[in-house]
């Protein structure tokens, strides 16, 4: 989707390819980045000796490849699968991934909109990418709501359609902290006395970036789950949400305590 993704790969790129041909001296592949052609050399495609290549290579196969060469001038590009290592197939994998599916977030907001994608991206796609990276700014939509975006200078309506596209479309994974309060109030009013204390602890940490979930496990034993994107988030928030509990219990005429679940 960037206009800033030149036309040819360079040497020492990895790239995405679909195998198009598969001959005895090696095998034809798609750039699907670019609109180019390479050739994996049978040398290239590893370090084995290799008697029959359909056993490492077949056709309609994506591959993560590694450019060797670059002519532009006589349209050739070279490409190795045996210099490609396990790490870094994993991560242009995912990355490839990302980039589709950002593109497919843009696709999706300008049929929605009946704009032009080029528009689109060019109004709101292009600066997300400068500020964050594409995906990496889907993600922020997810988790901030469309100020992402109108703080950028967007269109409200369109930073809204944008938000509810990405909510629609990626799942930004979440790590899970528990703890237990354990809170006793004797007075008349000691089960309210609980109740709001958790709910005014709920309410003074709430975050578009965590949940929190409180549950009761034996009475005066209380669960406390807090779900954010990264544990540092996450502890954070736990130690927060139980310290204010207990303070707010004490100073009602209750006590308690507070400890993490290992």
């Amino acid at each position: 989707m960037s206009e800033h993704k030149s036309e040819w790969p360079e040497a020492g790129d990895l790239v995405v390819a679909t195998v198009t041909n598969v001959t005895d001296f090696g095998a034809y592949a798609k750039l699907d980045e670019y609109t180019k052609n390479g050739l994996l050399h049978k040398s290239e495609i590893a370090s084995s000796w290799i008697r029959n290549i359909r056993d490492f290579v077949r056709e309609n196969q994506k591959l993560v490849l590694k450019v060797l060469r670059v002519d532009s001038e006589k349209g050739h590009i070279d490409l190795s699968l045996r210099r490609v290592t396990k790490r870094e197939r994993i991560e242009k994998t995912k990355s490839w991934k990302k980039e589709r599916k950002g593109e497919a977030i843009i696709k999706n907001v300008a049929d929605r909109m009946h704009l032009p994608i080029e528009e689109v991206y060019q109004q709101a796609g292009l600066l997300l990418e400068e500020k964050y990276g594409l995906y990496e700014g889907f993600e922020r939509l997810v988790k901030d709501g469309p100020e992402v975006l109108t703080k950028l200078g967007v269109p409200e309506p369109l930073a809204n359609v944008f938000a509810q596209v990405a909510q629609e479309r990626i799942h930004v994974k979440m790590v899970k902290v528990r703890a237990i309060a354990e809170v006793r109030c004797m007075n008349a009013n000691g089960v309210s006395c609980i109740q709001n204390a958790f709910l005014t602890a709920k309410k003074s940490q709430k975050a578009r970036d965590a949940k929190f979930d409180f549950y009761v496990l034996a009475a005066p034993k209380y669960g406390i789950e807090v779900s954010a994107e990264n544990w540092k988030r996450a502890e954070d928030l736990l130690q927060k949400v139980g310290k204010q509990i207990i303070t707010d219990v004490t100073m009602s005429g209750g006590h308690g305590s507070f400890r993490r679940e290992k």
